[in-house]
């Protein structure tokens, strides 16, 4: 039997918690992204699906006030949400890859937690094709996300795996820039 979005949202989150902060539409629509790429998995539904059934019933208040913890994302910002998805799912293989390729010993991403592994997907997205944000701010909003859905060690180990994600896939920014005057 496949477990919803809500049902792991329950099975992870912090007793509660939240998966992200109110009032932060950008940290929506990564909240939003992750359960989708997690919803698109369980259910072996499209991203085009899914988008659709998310903008229609979950994203905004929707004359509701369920939040975060029925699987809602009350604020979310729609274009970044069906980017990340829609992108995610185009380059499935390639950010599976880089992600495999930084999980360590017999690890491999079906052993991961869905939703940790929806989370990386989500994020490599971001750092693979949206250079409009900082890599830094993406891995604090990822992370974010991580401490709102889990208690464990996942939070740490999601760090290290984005860390090396950045640093491949965005390398640049985190050369090492000269002192002013030198």
């Amino acid at each position: 039997m496949n477990e919803t979005t809500g049902q792991a949202q329950k099975r992870n989150a912090k007793p509660g918690g939240k998966p992200a902060k109110a009032g932060r539409p950008r940290t929506g629509a990564r909240v939003a992204a992750v359960q989708a790429l997690f919803q698109s998995e369980a259910g072996g539904e499209s991203a085009e699906t899914v988008i659709d059934q998310f903008v229609r019933h979950r994203i905004g208040t929707l004359g509701s006030d369920a939040g975060f913890e029925d699987g809602r994302v009350p604020q979310a910002d729609v274009p970044l949400f069906s980017r990340i998805v829609r992108a995610a799912a185009k380059d499935a293989e390639t950010i599976d890859a880089a992600i495999a390729s930084h999980l360590s010993g017999n690890w491999t991403l079906d052993r991961l937690d869905p939703v940790l592994r929806a989370l990386l997907r989500a994020a490599a997205t971001e750092f693979w094709g949206a250079a409009d944000t900082p890599a830094r701010v993406v891995i604090n909003e990822y992370m974010d996300i991580a401490h709102g859905f889990f208690d464990g060690e996942e939070p740490r180990f999601a760090n290290g795996v984005l860390d090396a994600l950045a640093r491949q896939m965005r390398g640049d920014e985190f050369q090492a820039k000269p002192a002013p005057g030198a």
